[in-house]
């Protein structure tokens, strides 16, 4: 997937995790969270410049609070940056987060340790169609992810 223009200078902000190869992530919902901001803006839903804006202002809220982030907490900004931004734009609202939430809690919840946690898991979670932040196209496969997330 070609990233949209400016994403290349962008993916090398100094808070970035990255090595020489370019962005590395340390769980799959990171890699994903990465891959939906970006096929969004491709999309149309928000423009990267948009995009850019909101991580900042997420970023920037992040570093007046104590204790000061190390970097490992990255991408959950950039998750709050892409939920944020979703809300804003009205591909999703606060009680579909919300409930998204609740349910990966309860999957977490029913989840045996050291099996990964899959929405799949919870017997609160309905068929409901697909919201339109996901293009209304269901995952091939579920998707882990730490609880709580816009990521379905």
């Amino acid at each position: 997937m070609k990233p949209p223009d400016g994403v290349a200078a962008f993916a090398s902000a100094k808070d970035m995790p990255r090595d020489a190869d370019g962005p590395v992530f340390a769980e799959p919902w990171q890699a994903q969270a990465f891959a939906l901001a970006v096929r969004l803006s491709e999309a149309g839903f928000f423009t990267w410049r948009e995009w850019g804006d909101e991580l900042a202002a997420v970023l920037r809220e992040a570093a007046t609070r104590a204790p000061r982030d190390d970097g490992s907490h990255y991408y959950d900004h950039w998750l709050l940056a892409l939920e944020r931004l979703c809300t804003s734009k009205g591909l999703t609202n606060l009680q579909t987060l919300n409930e998204r939430r609740m349910a990966w809690a309860e999957a977490y919840r029913r989840t045996p340790h050291g099996q990964p946690v899959e929405l799949s898991n919870c017997v609160s979670f309905s068929s409901s169609p697909r919201q339109r932040v996901t293009g209304g196209h269901a995952p091939t496969r579920p998707l882990t992810r730490k609880v709580g997330s816009l990521i379905c």
